[in-house]
């Protein structure tokens, strides 16, 4: 019996960190969460095979039922032809003003989401962070940003270590 509840508390440490962001990402504060409600677009991202060769890769927000929120990933594969989808749910881990939420794509299992970047004025843009710098993207309201927003975002999560030079920057056609 005493080993059951040692694994169960090595699993709930291991499921904890995963909602842990990188030690130098601090989320931002004064999240409104209805004003991230919608769609976004996928402008960069650091690659991962749950979106290998995918392309116009859009995140709809939404609220849930149970006061979290509704998480649809969507994104075309060229190569198969054909679009794939994700459905999760999203809750906040300290309070709905600091955009971090745990996110959750398989059952009980929940990674980071971070937002320590934000057009806080118009929700114009959003720069994400997993539970550590191999996770990263930048999202916008529309399919294109400014040169200027690009290189900003490129800049700073440069400086909190992210491997900048991996960024995919995302086709929207």
């Amino acid at each position: 019996m005493k080993k059951i509840g040692v694994l169960v508390g090595l699993l709930a440490l291991v499921l904890a960190g995963c909602v842990k962001l990188p030690d130098n990402v601090e989320p931002v504060t004064g999240f409104e969460p209805n004003r991230y409600l919608g769609t976004w677009y996928e402008i960069a991202r650091l690659d991962h095979s749950f979106e290998e060769g995918l392309s116009r890769v859009t995140a709809e927000y939404s609220l849930r039922e149970d006061g979290g929120i509704k998480v649809l990933n969507k994104g075309y594969s060229e190569e198969k032809g054909e679009w794939n989808e994700a459905e999760g749910k999203a809750y906040f881990v300290e309070d709905e003003q600091t955009g971090y939420l745990k996110v959750s794509f398989f059952g009980p299992f929940y990674g980071a989401y971070g937002i320590f970047g934000l057009d806080k004025e118009n929700y114009q843009y959003s720069w994400v962070s997993g539970p550590n710098t191999d996770y990263l993207w930048l999202l916008a309201r529309e399919p294109e940003v400014a040169e200027e927003d690009k290189q900003a975002f490129v800049e700073r999560a440069a400086a909190l270590g992210f491997d900048t030079d991996e960024l995919i920057w995302v086709e929207h056609e």
